[in-house]
């Protein structure tokens, strides 16, 4: 049974969720973030495939040929990944992929992808502040309209406590700026 119909079945369903066709949609996208700053990691633990592995399967999630309740089991492996890394831009890495590979289980985590990976960015930079905002800038541009359509449904961080949006790490700090520079981008169309 799909994650979602069984969110439905229990009364539970999450606004961050999405539908599975919008999962997928999203997920490319979130895979895409996290891969632009997949070297930072590899350049620090060159022998941890986890990463580039989770990144892989949340293509092919995307593409259809895994299911999510496959996915939803082995999410956590690529943020093991981060205990691996020592530099705080290659753990940031790290934990892009993870929440790439958490799409499948609630759309919700792409937005997470993509603010690990600005920060991953930032962090590997001299002048942080500007890798991470041209990061977030090249993340908004290369949402295609069916993916700016699937992300307007989320809710806005902080609004909703059932996920990745509610009040845990998302929600503060360079994380949570980054989230809601995308989220005033979405709202703007």
């Amino acid at each position: 049974m799909p994650v979602t119909a069984v969110w439905e079945c229990r009364g539970m369903i999450s606004p961050q969720s999405l539908s599975e066709a919008d999962r997928r949609l999203v997920a490319r996208w979130a895979a895409d973030c996290a891969e632009r700053v997949l070297a930072i990691f590899e350049s620090e633990a060159p022998a941890d495939d986890r990463p580039r592995d989770a990144i892989a399967r949340t293509r092919a999630f995307a593409r259809g040929e895994l299911d999510a309740a496959g996915e939803i089991t082995r999410r956590f492996v690529a943020g093991r990944a981060a205990t691996a890394a020592t530099v705080p831009a290659a753990v940031a890495a790290a934990r892009a992929a993870a929440q790439a590979a958490g799409v499948a289980h609630m759309g919700a985590h792409a937005l997470g992808a993509a603010t690990y990976a600005a920060r991953a960015a930032g962090l590997a930079d001299s002048d942080q502040a500007a890798a991470t905002a041209d990061e977030t800038r090249w993340q908004i541009a290369h949402m295609s309209d069916a993916v700016r359509a699937a992300l307007k449904k989320l809710p806005p961080l902080g609004e909703d406590s059932a996920g990745p949006l509610g009040p845990g790490l998302l929600a503060s700090g360079d994380l949570a700026s980054n989230i809601r520079m995308i989220q005033d981008e979405l709202a703007r169309d």
